[in-house]
């Protein structure tokens, strides 16, 4: 399977570097072109290129850039195809939101409303990235971490989840996109290490009123 990355911070270096180690081929892409990433080709093993072309070479994309240039992805190629959502929101470095300072919307809903046609899934926003690629554990180990995830449609959660085991994370499915802000930035659970029983405890446990700051 092929995975598109848009994005080459630290969140699409270390989601590549693990899809790669996986089996996957991955382009990574970011806003400047691919000359600008010519060292991540030989350090992770993927090839690099222009967003759109990241965006079309993907069976699955992942979209891996600060939520304030959530507009900027590309909607065409996009059709038809599952965009996984990593991004989280920083009024610092986003600007204010205000249906997301009120509550009144997740940071994946304004994405599946700029890509109508694709089928987005929340997912490895609530970890950091130093975490993603040193507590991956074998299935059944005890105390795997786990992590979340959000999507409307099943089948396209089941590759988010087929990934987080291939990582080494069992999952736990949060139920649809709307729910997304039960793992936000800044709720109880975001980048907090828990098995799978824990983080269903403490996923019920979040209150929408607790809005970050």
């Amino acid at each position: 399977m092929k995975i598109g990355i848009i994005g080459a911070g630290f969140v699409g270096r270390a989601i590549g570097k693990l899809a790669v180690r996986s089996g996957y081929q991955v382009m990574l892409s970011n806003s400047r072109g691919p000359q600008t990433l010519f060292s991540l080709r030989y350090g992770i093993g993927c090839d690099v290129g222009t967003v759109e072309e990241a965006a079309a070479f993907g069976e699955i994309v992942v979209v891996a850039i600060p939520l304030a240039a959530y507009r900027s992805v590309p909607v065409e190629p996009l059709v038809g195809k599952v965009v996984i959502d990593t991004d989280n929101y920083y009024p610092d470095r986003d600007g204010n939101i205000p249906e997301l300072d009120a509550g009144a919307a997740t940071t994946s809903e304004l994405l599946a409303r700029h890509l109508p046609q694709s089928r987005i899934v929340k997912a490895f926003n609530a970890i950091t990235m130093n975490d993603l690629e040193k507590d991956g554990l074998p299935a059944g180990s005890v105390n795997r971490r786990a992590l979340p995830l959000a999507g409307d449609h099943f089948a396209d959660k089941a590759v988010t989840i087929r990934l987080y085991d291939e990582f080494g994370f069992d999952a736990v499915d949060v139920g649809p996109l709307s729910e997304g802000w039960r793992f936000e930035r800044g709720r109880p659970v975001y980048c907090v290490p828990m098995a799978a029983d824990q983080l269903k405890i403490a996923l019920a446990a979040t209150a929408r009123a607790a809005i970050p700051a």
